[in-house]
C-alpha cells in the first residue's frame, strides 16, 4: 500500500480593516505555502477583517457576503491555480437578517466542495457573536478532497468533545479549526499561560480520541477594540493522532506553518487504541439533553 502523506498549511495571520489588503495578503499565503509543498491549506477565521465581534454594531453586518460570492471566487481561483485545497472562513450574509460564520472548503480544481456553518456560538466579553451568527444548521460534516477527508469545525467549537466526535465518525482524516482566539491584556499575565495551555490541550484530547490530525490555525497580533482590545495568540499548531505536536507557530509574528502527516497513522493508533470499537453507544442517550439529574 503506497504511503499516504500530505502536507498541510496553516496561515497565521495578522488581519486588519481593510478587506482586499487582507484577502490579498492570505493569497500570497496561500502561494506560499503551496510553493513550499502543502498540499490542503487552511486559513484563519473570519480572515477578510478585523475580529469585528468585539462589539455589538448592526452598521458591521455590512461584512458579510453571500456564498458563493466575490470571496469565494478569489479562493476559488487561488485553490486551481496552486492545485491545492483550500479552507477559508467567511462571514456568510445567507438571507436579509440571517448570518453565520461559514467555512468553505474548494477542491484542488477550485470546486467548492463544502461547506460548514459554525454551531457553537459564544458569547463572552469581547465575543459577542450571538449578535451576528446565526447557529449553524448543517450539522458535522467531513469532505472528501483529492488529499484526504477533511473535516472543518471553527474556534468556539473547540471545546466540545461532541462536535469532533461527530465529524471523526463521518470519516474526517484531518480536522481543521480555522480561529480567532487571544487574550484580554489586562488578564494575560495572570490566566495567559493557563488559557493557551487549555486550548492546545482539549484540541490535542480530540486528536486521541478520535484518532485522526487536528490543524488549528489562528491569527495573530493586537487588535483594537473598546476597552483595551484583544491581542491573538497565534500558536497555530497540528498533533497527530496520538496528541504530539509536530509544529508550533510562534505567539508573535505571522507565520506560514507547512505540516507533513502521514494518514496511516490513523490505522496504526486506532489498531491499538480503538476507542470507536469500545464505545457505548447503547449508554449515550442522556448526551442529548442538557444537563443530567444524579440517580443516587
Amino acid at each position: 500500500m503506497p504511503n499516504r502523506e500530505v502536507k498541510i498549511g496553516l496561515v497565521q495571520m495578522s488581519c486588519s480593516d481593510d478587506a482586499t489588503a487582507n484577502m490579498a495578503k492570505a493569497l500570497d499565503a496561500v502561494a506560499d505555502a503551496a510553493a513550499q509543498g502543502a498540499q490542503i491549506v487552511c486559513l484563519p477565521e473570519l480572515f477578510r477583517s478585523r475580529y469585528f465581534c468585539q462589539a455589538e454594531d448592526a452598521r458591521l453586518f455590512d461584512l458579510a457576503e453571500p456564498i458563493p460570492g466575490p470571496s469565494c471566487e478569489a479562493l476559488s481561483a487561488a485553490a486551481a491555480r496552486h492545485g491545492v485545497v483550500l479552507i477559508g472562513s467567511l462571514f456568510e450574509r445567507r438571507a436579509a437578517g440571517v448570518f453565520h460564520n461559514t467555512a468553505v472548503i474548494f477542491d484542488s480544481g477550485g470546486a467548492l466542495v463544502g461547506r460548514y456553518r459554525k454551531m457553537h456560538i459564544p458569547d463572552d466579553p469581547l465575543y459577542y457573536e450571538k449578535f451576528y451568527f446565526t447557529p449553524g444548521d448543517l450539522g458535522f460534516q467531513s469532505f472528501a478532497t483529492r488529499f484526504a477527508r477533511v473535516g472543518v469545525l471553527v474556534c468556539w467549537d473547540q471545546w466540545f468533545p461532541e462536535g469532533a466526535r461527530l465529524t471523526a465518525m463521518t470519516g474526517a482524516e484531518i480536522l481543521f479549526y480555522p480561529t480567532a482566539i487571544g487574550w484580554h491584556p489586562h488578564e494575560k499575565a495572570e490566566h495567559g499561560a493557563a488559557q493557551h495551555s487549555a486550548w492546545e490541550t482539549v484540541q490535542r484530547s480530540h486528536a486521541i480520541a478520535n484518532g485522526l490530525f487536528v490543524a488549528a490555525p489562528n491569527r495573530v497580533g493586537f487588535e483594537p477594540g473598546p476597552g483595551a482590545g484583544l491581542e491573538f495568540w497565534g500558536a497555530s499548531f497540528v498533533a497527530d493522532p496520538s496528541g504530539r505536536v509536530l509544529a508550533r507557530a510562534p505567539h508573535d509574528r505571522e507565520e506560514v506553518l507547512v505540516v507533513s502527516c502521514d494518514l496511516d497513522r490513523i490505522d496504526d493508533v486506532r489498531r491499538n487504541w480503538p476507542f470507536f470499537r469500545d464505545r457505548r453507544i447503547d449508554a449515550y442517550g442522556d448526551l442529548t439533553k442538557r444537563f443530567g439529574e444524579s440517580r443516587e
